[in-house]
């Protein structure tokens, strides 16, 4: 039986690289897409050009899960779309912007992402695993769900982080101050949120390699103040990228779409979502809502 169960963890773990590679090959396919479709389009505005751009490469994403019958083929482009973003960028930012600010911007969101997907990496077993909301929705929607799939699961998140990408923009693209006190502040905020939703996801993982009880939940560090603190450090960090953004150019107030429209996903959206689940299946879930707060870290009286 020992044998028999380090070949099963074998076979897993060859199985979990294979699904990676396909991952891998999916994301280089989305990028040269993206890459070539703006090559198209020298004369549009930057913001156009990824809007396009970043559109084409969803939908390579979304032909890639239908392929293989999985839409978490999407879930780490959350995480690496920005980092594309970004780049382009860079190497389109005048001349004359400040470095510190474009070393701050490039070096913020790179952490981020590599730390995201690796999370995502970490706890995904393979093309096998879906997540669980992706085959909630396909319960609920029957025959429509294929354009819920691309419209909810695949363009939805692909037009939300373009919106927490507009911080960067003002920053990099179109910036009219020097760096200062605001790209500070978006820094210390923006790192903190990232080390925070790290420290939430490593505290999650170390409490599921224990194997719980069934029903049970972690109710220790930071999720003893917060039901939710990676989602806390997650708009923690656009919040910072917008500050940024307004630190650059004051006036391109569309900074400011970002950090609101993740904050509104997750809180009327993300949350609740994943509260009503936890109601179902983790006993004395509900009393946990009653103490704790959904986000930010305080317990209530």
């Amino acid at each position: 039986m020992p044998g028999r169960d380090i070949q099963n963890m074998q076979n897993r773990k060859l199985y979990k690289q294979k699904s990676l590679i396909w991952i891998f090959i999916a994301y280089i396919a989305a990028i040269a897409a993206a890459v070539f479709t703006g090559s198209l389009f020298p004369d549009l505005s930057p913001l156009w050009i990824v809007l396009i751009a970043d559109s084409v490469g969803t939908i390579v994403i979304f032909i890639f899960s239908l392929i293989f019958k999985n839409g978490s083929f999407y879930d780490a482009y959350w995480s690496v779309a920005p980092i594309v973003i970004v780049g382009y960028y860079l190497f389109i930012s005048p001349v004359e912007a400040d470095v510190f600010r474009l070393t701050a911007c490039s070096v913020l969101v790179t952490v981020w992402g590599i730390r995201l997907t690796y999370n995502w990496a970490r706890g995904w077993t393979g093309l096998d695993h879906e997540d669980w909301r992706y085959r909630n929705l396909q319960d609920q929607t029957g025959i429509f769900y294929p354009l819920v799939n691309f419209l909810g699961i695949h363009f939805f998140p692909t037009i939300m982080v373009y919106l927490g990408c507009l911080g960067f923009y003002a920053a990099m693209v179109i910036p009219v101050i020097p760096f200062g006190i605001w790209d500070i502040l978006g820094l210390i905020i923006g790192f903190t949120g990232i080390y925070w939703e790290a420290t939430a996801d490593l505290q999650l993982h170390r409490y599921k390699k224990t194997r719980p009880p069934k029903g049970s939940f972690l109710k220790k560090g930071l999720w003893a103040y917060s039901r939710h603190p990676n989602y806390f450090g997650e708009m923690s960090f656009w919040v910072g990228i917008c500050l940024l953004g307004l630190g650059g150019n004051p006036s391109f107030l569309w900074s400011l779409a970002g950090p609101t429209a993740m904050i509104l996903m997750f809180v009327f959206i993300s949350i609740p979502m994943i509260d009503k689940r936890m109601i179902a299946s983790r006993t004395g879930y509900q009393k946990h809502i009653n103490k704790v707060n959904a986000i930010i870290p305080w317990r209530k009286r």
